[in-house]
């Protein structure tokens, strides 16, 4: 990993993905593209089971770099080529194979807010707040992915005026899993990634697939697809031993490969 606008530290079966790009983490081509690189490394490491994205700084990320933006239609291709960057940020978190944490430090803004509605957990310090400014700025976006975790009118009210939701607010919505003073985030966030870091790599990868396989299917479909998945996971190891060790009383120890 290059470790640049993206730091990636790994202990313990969980890695902390911290985006370092002052002084909004915004989203530059470079970050864009390292962000994506990261997770798609994270996929291929059997060592981790669990990953917590967070930011530098006082923000958590504002989106899009407005300024470098200025540039992107001049070059002949390069807005297609920057709208699926810019796509593949929430793709890349949305489709990873390892359960995602998202730690949110500040505030997350239009595109910023990627990592936020495709993590698989969110969790906010009491500083940080939520908001679509593409209306103010002549910019779209965002809609799709706000609309799929926040309800119908709080997601158009966002969209339509830029209002910017805090995170107390979010929690009382049940839309994030906890807010809390900044000082506490990554421990509150640490608290559930080694809750998730003791379980079955298998078990893991498989929920993953499920939670993002159903999710978009038919009630009956949906569970039937999850009903071959338990099938797969009786035949694994991981299963066995889980098994063993709940008769047994004892911790059980499972392999690092999925």
């Amino acid at each position: 990993m290059q470790n640049n606008l993206i730091k990636t530290e790994i202990a313990d079966h969980i890695a902390v993905v911290t985006m370092t790009n002052p002084p909004v983490n915004a989203y530059s081509r470079e970050f864009t593209e390292e962000l994506i690189e990261v997770f798609d490394e994270l996929n291929d490491t059997p060592d981790v089971r669990v990953i917590i994205i967070t930011g530098q700084g006082k923000i958590f990320s504002a989106g899009a770099d407005i300024k470098s933006r200025g540039n992107v239609g001049e070059i002949k291709g390069e807005t297609y080529r920057h709208l699926r960057r810019t796509r593949e940020v929430a793709n890349c978190i949305m489709e990873c194979n390892k359960p995602v944490i998202a730690a949110v430090n500040g505030p997350a803004l239009g595109a910023g807010m990627g990592p936020v509605t495709n993590a698989d957990i969110i969790l906010a310090s009491d500083n940080a707040f939520f908001a679509l400014p593409e209306i103010d700025i002549g910019l779209m976006g965002g809609a799709r992915h706000t609309m799929r975790i926040f309800p119908h009118s709080l997601a158009r009210r966002m969209i339509l005026t830029g209002y910017r939701l805090p995170a107390e607010e979010a929690y009382r919505r049940g839309i994030i899993e906890a807010c809390v003073p900044l000082d506490q985030l990554m421990e509150e966030a640490m608290k559930i990634a080694r809750s998730i870091a003791s379980k079955s790599p298998k078990a893991l990868s498989l929920a993953k697939r499920a939670i993002n396989t159903v999710e978009t299917m038919p009630l009956r479909d949906g569970y039937r697809f999850e009903q071959n998945l338990t099938v797969e996971m009786t035949r694994h190891e991981d299963s066995k031993e889980a098994m063993r060790a709940f008769i047994e009383k004892r911790p059980a120890v499972f392999k690092d490969e999925a």
